[in-house]
């Protein structure tokens, strides 16, 4: 879900698509945002649902995650958020190769890891 996000931006500006999340809620996604927009809408989301006890900052993910990749000789690249799936992925670079892990942000479990 993390990369369909910018599927959305290839639809009308008007269109919009309801989506079921993870655990059965509806969340609408306005399709016609750059990149950008949809990056700040998901940054306000993300502070939001912290905010209201709802989900771990992102320190707190770091905190559990980082440690963990770096004693793997994984050097941190930083993080994304995607609201719809309300998981952040961080990215990682090790020997020239990119991996990313996603991690729900409302329990802070690795919920996939790319490499």
């Amino acid at each position: 879900m993390i990369k369909g996000r910018f599927l959305f931006a290839a639809m009308g500006a008007a269109a919009l698509t309801v989506m079921l999340g993870a655990g059965g809620a509806t969340s609408v996604v306005a399709a016609g945002l750059t990149p950008q927009e949809q990056s700040l809408s998901d940054q306000g989301t993300a502070r939001r649902e912290m905010r209201a006890g709802n989900q771990l900052s992102l320190s707190e993910i770091e905190n559990r995650i980082v440690p963990r990749m770096q004693r793997g000789g994984s050097e941190y690249l930083g993080p994304s958020y995607d609201s719809t799936a309300r998981a952040y992925r961080l990215k990682f670079i090790r020997e020239g190769r990119v991996s990313y892990v996603d991690v729900d942000a409302r329990t802070g479990r690795i919920i996939n890891r790319s490499r």
